[in-house]
């Protein structure tokens, strides 16, 4: 009797009721409004799926909320005229793909741009034009070279800064923080290579250190810009590694970007002891990109 009257209560309350949705019953705005929550990475997995999905994850609405709010702009500084104008006649996610894999020079060729293909979060490399080097414009200490682009390892930019030699090495460079992302965690680090004949770098140790002025952030620590062998002892100091351009980088510091504020970034790296005389060394810049655990996809 009881069965019964169980029973009867379900018919009466209809079928039973699931859990899940199919959501490629929405039309295509809503899904695309859902794929431009999620990240660049998922939009791209998401094509796999069905033609419906590809269509809304391919959509210029879902990687418009991928781009940085300023890219057009951003573009619109490119040093060459031509790359602005194929960019800007690209889709959404071409121009997001592009950005990403093909950094682009701005400001009068003084700094690369591009974006973190994990995240989209905007990444600059300022050139060692960009830099302040102490004795840089003095030709018998640094000099000012072009590297051909048949090299494995030509430089992004018009040219480079050699050390001929010096004994008291400091460079650096400044940066308006409002350029970056917000609310993200970022990492300075010294692009370079170092010629066979280069000497000075082996085993001795640099002071690097990153601040932001108004932000009260100071990131300091040790680092060695020679490739040799550590000591157990220096297993916290930083080491180079070597990039897919075919030159060298190595981590000065990092910082939180909380954005909303203009404070100023400053990137410092200097040699504790200046009694030692330096040479061979080539500096294409300062990077600025987020840390890994920021979505940065090296």
């Amino acid at each position: 009797m009881m069965r019964k009257e169980r029973e009867g209560e379900g018919e009466r309350n209809g079928p039973p009721l699931t859990l899940g949705a199919d959501i490629s019953v929405l039309p295509e705005g809503c899904i695309s409004d859902i794929f431009s929550l999620t990240s660049p990475k998922d939009a791209c997995r998401v094509c796999a799926v069905s033609p419906i999905f590809r269509a809304a994850a391919e959509s210029n609405a879902v990687w418009e909320r991928f781009l940085p709010s300023d890219y057009q702009a951003i573009i619109a500084r490119s040093s060459s005229s031509s790359s602005s104008e194929s960019l800007n006649l690209c889709s959404k996610k071409q121009i997001y793909l592009s950005l990403s894999d093909n950094p682009i020079l701005i400001d009068d060729s003084k700094k690369s741009f591009f974006l973190d293909k994990s995240s989209g979060k905007k990444c600059y490399l300022l050139s060692a034009r960009e830099l302040s080097i102490v004795w840089g414009n003095t030709p018998t200490y640094w000099r000012w070279i072009s590297l051909p682009e048949a090299e494995a390892e030509a430089s992004r930019f018009p040219e480079v800064a050699e050390l001929n030699y010096v004994w008291f090495f400091d460079i650096g460079c400044k940066m308006s923080t409002s350029i970056l992302s917000p609310k993200t965690h970022y990492a300075a680090y010294l692009v370079y290579k170092l010629r066979s004949t280069a000497s000075g770098f082996g085993g001795r140790p640099f002071r690097a250190s990153v601040e932001t002025i108004g932000g009260g952030e100071v990131h300091e620590q040790t680092v060695h810009l020679g490739l040799f062998v550590m000591e157990p002892n220096q297993q916290h100091t930083s080491r180079p590694k070597q990039r897919k351009d075919g030159w060298l980088e190595i981590e000065l510091g990092q910082f939180f970007n909380e954005g909303g504020e203009d404070d100023e970034l400053q990137v410092k790296l200097m040699e504790l002891s200046n009694f030692h005389q330096k040479t061979g060394l080539i500096v294409e810049g300062i990077e600025i990109r987020p840390t890994k655990g920021a979505g940065q996809d090296q």
